[in-house]
């Protein structure tokens, strides 16, 4: 099942345990008085019915989430949309926009990588805005050097060395950076400002992992394959 990398202290969400804890009383509550009231089975026709049907709750858990993370967007304004000046996949001038938080050290983000290639090739008026989002132990590096490759222009090309790589100055040569500019910009205070702000963004839609993504303006966590992402950009509701 696509599921998004979580972070080092992973452990299943607190706030998703609560909200399954809350749900399931509220689903006794109200299935048990509307089946009691309509049909006089009562309680044991309402837990029956959540045995089988058990994937219930998670699914409704997940949309209280996402309709949780979608009014925490809105009330964010546009600046989540906007690429550090070169971070961009695809068309830097296109009008349908998909947001990626992601992490090199990220299998499921590696894994994604295509696609996102897919949706590229297939939309040229499709703008993929990359928020690195440096979560693991040995990942910030690489995102240090993809963000000072955009500033040379070279964003593309060392985001595909380096999830090719996996080694940072492999994918830096791979790119053709300038390697003295790319180490100052990589320790400047433009490219730590970026990777802080990607992190207050991705805090503040309550993303856990890698990758995560906002298409047609829903914050979506998790690899969830080519087929959401597109339905999403599309304005469908997302399956």
């Amino acid at each position: 099942m696509p599921q998004d990398h979580p972070t080092p202290a992973a452990a299943p969400s607190g706030l998703r345990a609560s909200l399954l804890t809350a749900l399931t009383a509220l689903v006794f509550g109200f299935l048990g008085a509307a089946i009691w009231d309509y049909s006089g089975l009562g309680e044991a026709r309402t837990r029956a019915f959540l045995l089988a049907n058990p994937d219930l709750l998670p699914q409704m858990a997940q949309a209280y989430e996402e309709q949780e993370a979608a009014k925490r967007l809105a009330a964010m304004g546009d600046e989540v949309f906007a690429p550090f000046p070169g971070a961009v996949l695809g068309n830097p001038r296109g009008s349908r926009v998909l947001v990626e938080f992601t992490d090199y050290n990220c299998p499921y983000c590696e894994a994604s990588l295509k696609d996102v290639n897919r949706l590229v090739a297939e939309d040229p008026d499709l703008k993929v805005v990359i928020r690195e989002w440096p979560i693991f132990e040995g990942s910030e590096a690489a995102s240090r050097m993809a963000l000072a490759a955009a500033l040379q222009g070279k964003y593309r090309a060392f985001h595909d060395a380096m999830f090719a790589t996996g080694d940072v100055a492999a994918a830096a040569r791979a790119a053709g950076l300038d390697m003295a500019r790319a180490e100052a910009d990589a320790a400047s205070e433009a490219v730590s400002g970026e990777i802080a702000r990607n992190l207050d963004y991705a805090r503040a839609l309550g993303f856990t992992g890698t990758p995560a993504w906002i298409a047609g303006r829903r914050p979506i966590g998790g690899a969830v394959g080519y087929e959401r992402l597109k339905a999403a950009l599309a304005g469908e509701k997302a399956g």
